[in-house]
């Protein structure tokens, strides 16, 4: 018995997401670009002052920082107008998978053939008031032709990497560990994940060596690779 992927060729990401879901006039679907307009470095943390209002003691990481996988970021987004969340991210592991390795019995149409799959492994932390439960992970892919990819979702389980939204309740001290499916169109690259949540926010980047799936759970991961840096 064969199991359909629900839509799953839809991984590039439209400005109506970038734009924390706001339409663009028009109504197109014009893919972005993952390179930020401000090309400064990150500011002093210490010194900053907080792009999003966010609980005492919370310290956001800076906007433009490049962190290695395994290197944790604070930081602090809308997931809808006037409500902000704030989260405690890292990203542990990335992996370049294959369809014939990971999708066995899944029926794929020609368009989701034509991509790329890779894992993202991530825990997530929620260090805000807000309650996000249900809400999709702020996390993107940079392909190789620097084009941000959201993550793909399934109509039923899929065992090797769930990529689900957080659990139906997911308030402050909550934690998660999850794994993210992502398709790069055109059989392209996945060279930095990306937590970018509008367009004019310098992207906040981790960067790492790709590992085979099952790396995460054996502990054979490793961190540093020469990948582009967005």
């Amino acid at each position: 018995m064969r199991t359909r992927l629900a839509p799953l060729a839809a991984a590039v990401l439209v400005p109506a997401l970038v734009l924390a879901g706001c339409s663009s006039d028009d109504g197109s679907e014009n893919t972005s670009s993952a390179s930020s307009s401000d090309s400064s470095t990150p500011s002093d943390p210490a010194s900053a002052k907080p792009y999003l209002p966010v609980p005492d003691g919370v310290q956001l990481t800076a906007q433009g920082s490049e962190l290695d996988l395994g290197e944790g970021a604070v930081v602090a987004y809308e997931p809808r107008q006037d409500t902000v969340g704030v989260l405690d991210i890292k990203v542990t592991s990335t992996e370049k998978t294959t369809f014939a390795a990971s999708f066995q019995g899944w029926q794929l149409d020609k368009s989701t053939k034509k991509t790329n799959p890779y894992f993202v492994h991530a825990t997530v932390e929620n260090v805000g008031r807000t309650d996000l439960g249900g809400r999709p992970v702020p996390l993107y892919i940079v392909d190789g032709r620097n084009t941000l990819i959201e993550a793909s979702s399934f109509a039923s389980t899929f065992k090797p990497c769930p990529s689900q939204p957080f659990p139906a309740k997911f308030k402050h001290g909550d934690t998660m560990k999850t794994c993210l499916v992502y398709l790069s169109p055109k059989h392209g690259d996945l060279t930095a994940v990306s937590f970018r949540p509008t367009q004019d926010f310098n992207p906040i980047t981790w960067t790492g060596k790709l590992t085979k799936p099952g790396a995460e759970k054996s502990g054979k991961g490793d961190k540093k690779q020469g990948g582009a840096k967005n």
